[in-house]
């Protein structure tokens, strides 16, 4: 029951048991909520500019997806896929995939990986190696590629040409995360 004309709950019937249940549980509700949108337990792979730390792209990731970073190789001028994986914050460089040699590239397995030439022609170097972030710099004539959930990111629209870009994961709160735009 209200106050005659007031509109407003008496002291009763908002001291009422079935009126502190309505308060306790909308708090609740209100925590849970809270909890859901500003507690950090989605992880987001983040590229950021290092000069200046801005985040120029993100995706929300889970552990052990895996993504690409594709580039053309600067001697030999020939395609390179690193395939990388999410384990917990870190990434993991699983392996590169090639076609021909080139200075830099790896021609014999050795302590450090793996050295395989495929039934298709093309070599694998599998690595594994954890690692808490990579920089890449952009390349002027790399075209390097972010392939990742079915897209195709190209670094030369994150960065200019010979800047350098870090990838790392982190926890984030699905607010920041969606704040940022960050891609689903």
């Amino acid at each position: 029951m209200g106050l005659p004309g007031t509109g407003r709950p008496s002291r009763e019937s908002r001291d009422s048991p079935r009126m502190r249940h309505r308060l306790g549980l909308g708090l609740l509700l209100a925590v849970i909520a809270s909890a859901v949108i500003f507690w950090p337990w989605t992880k987001v792979l983040e590229v950021t500019a290092v000069a200046t730390g801005d985040v120029r792209w993100c995706a929300c990731v889970a552990e052990g997806d895996e993504f690409v970073l594709s580039f053309i190789h600067s001697v030999n001028r020939r395609p390179v896929h690193d395939t990388l994986r999410v384990r917990r914050e870190h990434i993991v460089i699983v392996k590169s995939r090639y076609d021909s040699f080139g200075a830099g590239m790896p021609g014999t397995s050795d302590e450090e990986g793996t050295f395989t030439i495929l039934p298709d022609g093309w070599i694998e170097w599998t690595v594994n190696r954890e690692v808490p972030e990579i920089t890449v710099r952009v390349g002027r004539v790399a075209n390097h590629i972010l392939s990742i959930k079915g897209r195709e990111i190209p670094l030369a629209d994150l960065a200019e040409p010979g800047s350098a870009l870090s990838f790392r994961v982190r926890s984030n709160t699905f607010f920041s995360a969606m704040k940022g735009r960050c891609v689903p």
